[in-house]
């Protein structure tokens, strides 16, 4: 037998569960423009029927029914498409960084132009020309004297200005370096608390959302892979419970442990250069436990090693790769900044050796008018007070040829019929200095090498870089906003969804009151009014 209090009950039950979905409707409405917010809904199933299946259940035809119940209210998100988007966010990070790194070096090379290093090359080649035509004109002398300090200066600027936006990126790796470490803190510290509310059966749908939006920015700072954990014994079955996070590679193998949920324990991330390695580059790059006890870390998964973030896509990588790193295979600096360099050091020390091996060999007027061949006299040298920075960083007109145009060697003894003393009109060696233009000289990279063909190839390796770089980020970009789209079709708030709702939900509130105001009449006249006859 069921008690006659029975209806009011059921009633009860649904307005109850009509309030908290009409409650929950307005805090979806009220978080609609919240960034990372997940729309919720209250989860409604039929109460257990009365009576309950026993030995000694009261005899009645069937079970009547008790109302509705509500386990919990939970978001609405699908986890497949928070995969997409972090794997997509890793690889535009990479690719939006690397490509703004190239810009700003194609910005310093400023290649094709009227103020590049190409064209102070050739203004340079043509003044030596002009020597070779008018040897002992002043004039022509000053010009090329000034087009090889303005060659030396352009070296001397571009390589500082390389190694200024180098340190630049060093700069925004430190503060990367911090904000990775915040992101995995915040995180295990949200791991934390949603670890001390589940175990109570309840629903943290909030934190979660933090953890999911820290979660999201880590994943544009390097590839990871989520692992959630059970909730607890006492756990709802919908409790998402403390996350794993691991560092993946771009095949999704582990590399090493960020975040151990089930431990409460996180990494943090140190970066360390090289000083005595030429450009500083990165040595080693470690994750440590930061708050785990000497002797209980959890278990890692992979070394770390001192370039194993070089496997995994993100910004990380590509602050890395740009910076400069030391080759493990080489033990050498290999990277972006350090590649370019290096190419202008290759250059200017090639060029300034072979263009110094002529000057030297030449006859300068001081040589002419004494008929003998004095002290081999350079014409460009390395200034020692920045020797260590590189040939590119230090080249310099020396300083006899500042000090007197008649020092620049523009004749040859081999022009002159008896092949011993140079004279005056002699122009050959200025002709031999402009012929350089054309020689093959190497620069490293084998015998057919010109010094224009080495620089158009550097800027043409550079150009491609760029343009696989922009093509990539805009492609990876485009991906993961269609990701992201999908994702928000599925969890984000729409307001016409939630006004509908809310009509929905308000009816059958005013439906279950009405129910109790029926039930209340009834009881009213069970209680009241039964009993009284002929009244």
């Amino acid at each position: 037998m069921y008690s006659t209090f029975h209806g009011l009950e059921t009633a009860k039950r649904a307005m109850t569960a009509q309030q908290s979905a009409l409650q929950t409707t307005g805090h979806n409405i009220a978080n609609a423009n919240t960034p990372g917010y997940t729309r919720q809904r209250v989860t409604m199933e039929a109460a257990q029927a009365f009576p309950k299946a026993a030995m000694n259940a009261p005899m009645i035809a069937g079970q009547m029914g008790t109302g509705v119940h509500t386990p919990f209210v939970e978001r609405i998100r699908e986890q497949y498409l928070d995969i997409q988007y972090r794997t997509e966010t890793s690889k535009t990070e990479y690719w939006s960084t690397h490509a703004s790194a190239m810009e700003r070096m194609e910005d310093i090379m400023n290649e094709p132009s009227e103020h590049g290093l190409s064209n102070s090359v050739t203004q340079f080649w043509e003044a030596a020309q002009d020597v070779s035509v008018q040897p002992e004109d002043a004039g022509a002398r000053s010009v090329m004297r000034q087009r090889g300090e303005s060659l030396a200066e352009t070296f001397r600027y571009i390589g500082d200005s390389l190694q200024a936006n180098k340190l630049d990126v060093r700069t925004e790796l430190d503060i990367t370096e911090k904000e990775v470490n915040s992101l995995l803190s915040r995180i295990n510290e949200v791991n934390t608390q949603i670890g001390k509310v589940e175990p109570h059966g309840q629903i943290p749908n909030d934190l979660y959302d933090v953890r999911d939006n820290l979660v999201d920015e880590l994943s544009g700072m390097l590839s990871i892979e989520v692992v959630r954990n059970e909730g607890g014994s006492n756990a709802m079955a919908a409790a998402e419970g403390k996350m794993n996070i691991y560092a993946t590679d771009g095949e999704g193998t582990r590399l090493f442990t960020l975040v151990d949920g089930q431990a409460d324990a996180f990494k943090q991330m140190a970066v360390t250069t090289n000083p005595d390695q030429q450009h500083d580059p990165i040595d080693s790059l470690s994750f440590t436990w930061a708050n785990a006890q000497a002797g209980t870390e959890p278990e890692n998964a992979g070394d770390p090693g001192a370039v194993a973030v070089l496997n995994s896509d993100g910004k990380l990588k590509a602050l890395v790769e740009t910076y400069g790193y030391v080759d493990p295979a080489t033990n050498e600096a290999k990277g972006t900044y350090p590649d370019m360099m290096n190419n202008l050091d290759i250059m200017a020390e090639t060029f300034m050796t072979a263009f110094n091996d002529v000057h030297e060999a030449g006859w300068n007027l001081q040589d002419i008018e004494n008929k003998t061949k004095g002290d081999d006299v350079a014409f460009f040298t390395i200034q020692q007070d920045r020797a260590e920075l590189g040939a590119a960083r230090s080249i310099s007109l020396s300083s006899e040829i500042k000090g007197n145009l008649d020092l620049i060697a523009a004749a040859s003894p081999a022009a002159n019929a008896d092949g011993a003393i140079a004279y005056s009109g002699d122009g050959s060696n200025a002709r031999e200095l402009a012929a350089l233009k054309n020689v093959k000289l190497g620069f490293g990279e084998g015998p057919n090498t010109t010094i224009q063909s080495f620089y158009q190839g550097v800027i043409g390796e550079m150009a491609v870089k760029i343009s696989e770089a922009g093509q990539k980020a805009n492609t990876s970009d485009s991906l993961r906003s269609s990701a992201d789209n999908r994702r928000m079709q599925v969890s984000s708030v729409s307001l016409d969804e939630e006004m509908v709702s809310m009509i929905q939900f308000q009816h059958a509130y005013n439906a279950a009151a009405r129910n109790i105001t029926s039930v209340d009449e009834m009881l009213d006249r069970i209680i009241n009014n039964m009993g009284l006859v002929g009244r």
